[in-house]
């Protein structure tokens, strides 16, 4: 996959863009794509069977949310022999509504990805009477193309990740490798992806990411996120 030109390198701790609040609207299509991504894959991810899908991850009854079918930013970034991080933003020029920490390390989900379609499925368990969005569950048990691979945690973004979404507020996609001040790391180079996402809640227990392409002839990653209470 041809990578986007990287940022200038510069310290992720001084801001080189001041990364604005969340506005609740829904966002227009980007129009700065990296035509190297195939057309959204739509089916259900592959489970094993601890891992239980509602059927309301289905399309059926989407039109009762407001939100479905809203364009997203989604940036998955870290160093490559640690955690993978998956950030989501309205779009690339505010503060992200979700960081989220899955147990798999960078360069295994950016090797999967290149290999072809990788699904992930986090579930977590339903409260009776929990009002709590789904997005905002603090931990997951995660599955990759149907393989249980450890959990999946929310954070709030730190110091270091607010540096690095700065860098990247002028790309809409692309991908690549971040500077740093860390020399040498023993986790290797800090590579990021970054993509639009189609995001569709079906209800209050199940919410999804697809992976947008825009060029359906030219061969790319592919990528979906379910999101489960079950």
């Amino acid at each position: 996959m041809a990578q986007a030109a990287a940022p200038s390198p510069q310290s992720p701790n001084v801001p080189i863009f001041s990364l604005q609040p969340a506005k609740k609207r829904e966002l227009s299509t980007s129009k700065k794509v990296m035509r190297r991504f195939r057309s959204v894959f739509r089916s259900f991810p592959i489970i094993a069977p601890a891992c239980k899908l509602p059927v309301s991850l289905n399309r059926t009854g989407l039109h009762d949310s407001h939100i479905h079918g809203t364009r997203i930013t989604g940036t998955i970034f870290g160093y490559r022999k640690a955690r993978v991080n998956l950030v989501i933003q309205e779009n690339p020029t505010v503060l992200p509504l979700l960081v989220l920490e899955l147990a798999i390390p960078t360069g295994k989900l950016l090797q999967d990805m290149a290999s072809g379609m990788v699904r992930i499925a986090l579930e977590t368990e339903k409260k009776q009477n929990d009002k709590t969005k789904i997005v905002d569950e603090p931990i997951w048990t995660m599955y990759c193309n149907g393989r249980k691979s450890g959990y999946g945690v929310k954070r709030e973004p730190t110091e270091e990740d607010l540096g690095f979404m700065q860098m990247l507020h002028a790309v809409s996609m692309g991908a690549g490798v971040l500077p740093t001040d860390r020399k040498d790391h023993a986790d290797g180079e800090l590579s990021y992806m970054r993509a639009q996402f189609e995001r569709v809640i079906g209800s209050k227990d199940s919410e999804t990411y697809h992976m947008q392409c825009p060029d359906v002839n030219i061969s790319g990653p592919e990528l979906s996120i379910f999101f489960v209470r079950i």
